[in-house]
């Protein structure tokens, strides 16, 4: 058999998601279960170095991960013509200058998201990548999650009739610090370095909102920083200064209305950490991270308003879950497969960095609507190609 190997720079794996979804659950599994079939003759596999800033982290995630290679230093790996992918998990602030330079080096783009800190910065990275003429890609892990590949079957089936609304309730009670140590890194909730769920879970939402529901028009968003001190890595108390929760509705194309809350500040009674509710003239469906449950317009309960009296209906019982018994991949691997794909024999990716501009762009729009107290209009960035 054919064996395509695929040198892949990975920068920035030391921190949470790039240790645990994109090199133990990604890459490792991927060479742990004998590449990417590609077809009965041909196999990718993955040929990952280790990057980052601290010696002993990276010595550490090699002998967790059986990944030999590692190195503190960028510059030598960039110029390697054994490494033909760079993908950047920095935090938000390192990556602009990173993939610049990585696609100066020829080398193909995958990275995490916001791509950059400004719509201006992600455009200019793109403009980069088609200047060079290499291949990019963005994680939008959210597409390939359970619940939304069903939630996505309804949509390609016509079950909901016309789409009036999306209602979606993302996030979880993370701990200050002071008694329980927290669960996500310090810097999450620094605006002066790139924090704030605002930038962070937008972008998520608008790949959501365009790829299955329409083209996002406008939208209204309210931030907050509701924990005013936290607690760092080191133990010291320090000022939280970016927003660490979002209330913002959107306008679809089709005129549906979309409404997401997003916070690091509330706690969870719902079926999973982000539920996703769409509403149709023909029925209803809630998705979370792995299940979907539908109620159609024949099964739909008839109540009345009567606060006076016990609710004599189950709220609950008329909703069935659907599309059960399935197993699916990790969602970031599933992506990772798709986009070695596209770079060894030129498969369909369509998940570019102009895709990745686009969801900074809507982040910015949520912070100018936040600033202004206003409603804010997204228009087109003018991405097509010439």
């Amino acid at each position: 058999m054919k064996e395509h190997r695929v040198g892949i720079i990975m920068n920035g794996v030391t921190g949470r998601m790039g240790t645990n979804q994109h090199l133990m659950r990604s890459i490792v599994e991927i060479i742990r279960q004998g590449g990417i079939r590609l077809n009965e003759a041909e196999v990718i596999m993955p040929d990952p170095v280790l990057v980052g800033r601290n010696e002993d982290k990276l010595k550490q995630l090699c002998r967790l991960s059986g990944v030999e290679t590692w190195t503190t230093d960028l510059d030598p790996v960039l110029k390697d013509t054994r490494y033909q992918v760079y993908f950047d998990a920095q935090t938000t602030g390192q990556r602009y200058q990173s993939i610049l330079r990585a696609a100066g080096a020829g080398k193909h783009i995958y990275c995490e998201k916001p791509v950059a800190t400004s719509t201006e910065k992600a455009l200019e990275l793109l403009q980069a990548c088609r200047s060079a003429g290499i291949k990019h890609g963005v994680v939008q892990d959210k597409l390939w999650l359970p619940g939304l590949i069903k939630l996505k079957r309804l949509l390609d089936e016509g079950f909901f009739g016309r789409i009036l609304s999306v209602r979606g309730e993302f996030g979880y009670w993370v701990f200050e610090g002071h008694t329980i140590p927290s669960q996500r890194p310090s810097w999450n909730y620094r605006k002066e370095d790139d924090g704030g769920i605002i930038m962070d879970m937008l972008c998520h939402w608008r790949y959501v909102l365009d790829n299955l529901f329409g083209r996002v028009l406008g939208v209204f968003c309210l931030g907050a920083t509701h924990i005013q001190e936290r607690i760092n890595e080191e133990g010291k108390p320090y000022r939280c200064t970016a927003d660490d929760a979002a209330y913002a509705t959107f306008e679809l194309e089709g005129g549906i209305i979309a409404q997401f809350n997003s916070s690091w500040a509330t706690r969870v009674r719902r079926d999973d950490l982000l539920i996703i509710q769409v509403d149709g003239t023909k029925g209803s469906a809630v998705a979370g991270l792995r299940e979907c449950r539908v109620q159609a317009y024949e099964d739909t309960p008839r109540p009345v308003w009567n606060p006076d009296i016990p609710n004599t209906i189950d709220l609950y019982e008329h909703w069935r879950e659907v599309y059960t018994g399935e197993s699916f991949e990790n969602a970031f691997k599933a992506q990772w497969e798709l986009f070695l794909r596209h770079v060894v024999a030129d498969e369909p990716f369509p998940w570019d960095l102009g895709e990745g501009a686009k969801g900074v762009q809507l982040a910015e729009k949520g912070l100018e609507s936040w600033r202004w107290r206003t409603w804010v209009g997204v228009p087109g960035l003018g991405l097509h190609e010439g």
